[in-house]
């Protein structure tokens, strides 16, 4: 769905910790060049067109997401950040 939005160049999802769920979803975007992506605008379009409990809770914005030399996502370094301190790790 994300991938479908207009301004969005890129997107991965990951979960990342949350005390009530266990994890939550956080989605990792990319912009289009010269496009201006706001975290607000990105869940109203999810929710449009994507069940509610799907819609991720958080958006983080980055350059560009990492990849392997093959050009497969690393999604392992976006988790990382995330789940280094905690008590739970998902690979």
């Amino acid at each position: 769905t994300l991938y479908h939005h207009p301004g969005v160049l890129e997107a991965a999802v990951i979960g990342i910790p949350d005390e009530k769920w266990g994890e939550t979803p956080l989605a990792v975007i990319v912009a289009s060049p010269g496009t201006k992506l706001e975290a607000d605008d990105l869940r109203a379009y999810c929710r449009e067109h994507m069940a509610h409990f799907k819609v991720p809770h958080f958006f983080e914005f980055r350059e560009a997401l990492p990849r392997t030399a093959t050009g497969k996502l690393k999604k392992f370094e976006l988790r990382e950040p995330y789940w280094r301190d905690g008590q739970r790790r998902v690979h």
